[in-house]
């Protein structure tokens, strides 16, 4: 039988160009109309020049979208937070979001493998006139993480986490945040909807990197199910943000 519009939509392998706006929208007008009504508009001039920056760069897809942004901030200002960790920069969209949003007195501790990345976006962050607000370290997040958690005086005291590395470690990564953000305290995970992929059969045609890790994306969004330490809202926004609140 042949397949209507409709369905050779649907069975069509997901393309890296047709991910270029970083949502899951079904509508790019939508999505456009999101942007130029609500986020352009508000956002600071220097996240627009990162913005437009990395988007030439080719590995843009690892940014987050300016909508994501707006959401960091505004969660940032919501909750008060003042001591925040980030692990995965890039070149520094999220991280540049959350130090325009920290008070004066603010702080974020900045992890990601690559200092090469961090440091394209860094002269437009010094411009920004937020860059005291930033303690970036280079190397791997895990054994760092285990570092801070060695000393018991680290426990308990971030305001608010962000992770958008390695999807292959984020189930490791949630097993130590957990300790270090403080009760009541916020953690988002990014790409938790993962181009789709999690709500799609196992072998449906989709770009191998995608189908890779698409199987620990699953993992976690179990597991962050069944933590009652925490409550979980996931938002389709970008690829997806998992917004965990520890309770406990």
């Amino acid at each position: 039988m042949a397949l209507n519009n409709d369905e050779k939509q649907q069975n069509k392998p997901i393309e890296h160009n047709e991910l270029a706006h970083k949502s899951l929208l079904q509508s790019d007008a939508l999505y456009q109309y999101i942007l130029e009504t609500s986020v352009f508009p508000r956002e600071h001039p220097c996240l627009k020049e990162l913005r437009k920056m990395t988007e030439k760069h080719s590995r843009n897809y690892m940014a987050i979208p300016a909508d994501e942004g707006q959401l960091l901030s505004m969660l940032i200002k919501l909750t008060n937070a003042k001591n925040t960790l980030e692990i995965g920069v890039f070149t520094g969209y999220s991280l540049l979001s959350t130090a325009l949003a920290l008070p004066s007195d603010g702080k974020v501790l900045a992890l990601d493998v690559s200092r090469e990345y961090y440091e394209l976006g860094l002269p437009i962050i010094e411009k920004s006139g937020v860059a005291n607000k930033i303690d970036f370290r280079e190397g791997h997040a895990l054994p760092f993480l285990d570092e801070l958690l060695q000393d018991k005086n680290n426990k308990g005291t971030f305001d608010f986490v962000f992770v958008d590395a390695d999807k292959d470690n984020y189930l490791n990564y949630h097993k130590r945040v957990i300790e270090l953000v403080k009760v009541g305290g916020l953690i988002g995970y990014d790409n938790t909807l993962w181009s789709g992929s999690v709500a799609a059969p196992s072998d449906a045609p989709m770009m191998d990197n995608i189908k890779h890790l698409r199987g620990y994306v699953i993992e976690l969004n179990k597991y962050l199910a069944q933590d009652i330490r925490i409550e979980i809202c996931q938002l389709p926004v970008g690829d997806g943000i998992t917004l965990c609140r520890r309770i406990s």
